[in-house]
């Protein structure tokens, strides 16, 4: 079987198909459904308006929204249209028994008190990446959520993106630029380049790459600081509250049982934006960029050589291209698959097409490129380690 053929066959395993082969689940009342807010004004905020993702949907009810800091506590009830405050999100859940709960804070700092909160309380939600500081955060709150049949959905909206399911069928699975060779991945190498990068922006793409590719089975990686060989003294924490970080720049290789190698790196940069967030594909007949941060993400060209300079060969997007979602509150559009998915999972008794094991799963990614340098440079995964790398450099 050659690499396409193992991509068409398995790598739709590594991420459940809920979204559909290009669309997302149609929205279709059959309950009403109380919701609740958790953020943190001066930790992490509300993420990108996670606040507001209830409203994309008319079964929903805002009932509560938790802020300790009060200014932050009444603009954000005020924009979500809740009910009821609270300081403390504990008391929020304890008093209003949610059946939804989206988590916005950014930092992940206290996201793993945060959903064994909700899990005690027993109610599903949407989280906002990344998951967890480390995998062993992670696998526990997964382990609760799955112990009590609960339905979380953590917020990756570029997977969730139609477009991003056309990529993986035309490039992936059909093959309109070949055989895939390698896949190359930067992120946005601003001022949070290299290890704050890895996480808050990598982490779309190490789930971007696990949807085409599936798991990786090892990793392998060089972490500078300053341009020397990263060591215990350069660990230090990210300017969010995110755990340990190490490294300016760094490189790092994955291998898939497909056998086609993916490439990360972020570097310093002086410059705010680099441009470059997202990732390039290589075939043998051509070549597909995508990038993150501009719609639409996708294009390629037909060139075997890659070099549209060259034969003049202009770039074409996708065809089939999806149009922009015109769902309401427009700012939280993106994220409509994955709530409309998230209801229809607890409905259906399933996992979310965008679940905790997601983020679980581009958790390791991120944690291995720190744990192989504690292996010579590079590690086998699944991880058997699952405490943070940079607590034993």
């Amino acid at each position: 079987m050659n690499r396409r053929g193992f991509l068409a066959g398995t790598a739709a395993a590594a991420a459940t198909a809920a979204f559909g082969r290009e669309g997302v689940s149609e929205a279709g009342p059959s309950r009403r459904y109380r919701a609740c807010i958790i953020g943190d004004s001066k930790q992490g905020g509300y993420g990108h308006s996670l606040h507001l993702v209830w409203a994309l949907r008319d079964d929903v009810e805002i009932v509560g929204l938790s802020d300790p800091d009060e200014a932050g506590r009444a603009r954000h009830a005020w924009e979500s249209g809740a009910q009821r405050t609270y300081a403390d999100y504990r008391d929020m859940l304890d008093k209003e028994r949610p059946d939804l709960v989206a988590i916005g804070p950014r930092w992940t700092v206290n996201h793993r008190d945060y959903l064994m909160a909700c899990a005690e309380a027993g109610a599903h939600g949407m989280l906002e990446k990344p998951l967890t500081p480390d995998l062993a955060a992670a696998d526990e709150v997964h382990a609760a959520m799955e112990a009590r049949h609960l339905k979380w959905a953590i917020a990756f909206n570029f997977r969730a993106s139609p477009e991003m399911a056309l990529a993986k069928r035309l490039i992936f699975e059909e093959g309109i630029i070949g055989e895939v060779l390698e896949v190359r991945a930067r992120g946005k190498e601003d001022r949070r380049a290299g290890g704050e990068d890895l996480i808050v922006l990598g982490v779309h793409l190490f789930d971007a790459l696990i949807y085409f590719l599936g798991r990786p089975s090892w990793c392998a990686s060089t972490i500078l600081t300053e341009g020397h060989p990263a060591g215990r003294d350069d660990i230090r924490e990210a300017t969010e509250s995110l755990g340990p970080i190490v490294g300016d720049t760094l490189y790092a290789t994955f291998g898939f049982k497909s056998g086609i190698p993916a490439y990360f790196a972020s570097m310093k940069n002086p410059e705010t934006d680099s441009g470059r967030y997202g990732m390039n594909i290589y075939g043998s007949r051509g070549m597909a960029t995508i990038r993150m941060d501009t719609y639409p993400m996708t294009a390629y060209i037909e060139d075997p050589s890659w070099s549209p300079v060259a034969k003049d060969v202009q770039w074409k997007p996708l065809p089939g291209l999806p149009g922009a979602s015109s769902r309401k509150p427009e700012q939280v559009a993106h994220y409509a698959p994955i709530v409309d998915d998230l209801i229809k999972a607890v409905e259906q008794d399933r996992r979310p097409a965008v679940s905790l094991l997601d983020g679980l799963y581009a958790t390791e990614m991120i944690q291995a490129i720190w744990e192989a340098p504690l292996h010579g440079g590079r590690v086998d995964m699944p991880l058997k380690e699952r405490s943070h790398p940079l607590t034993r450099w």
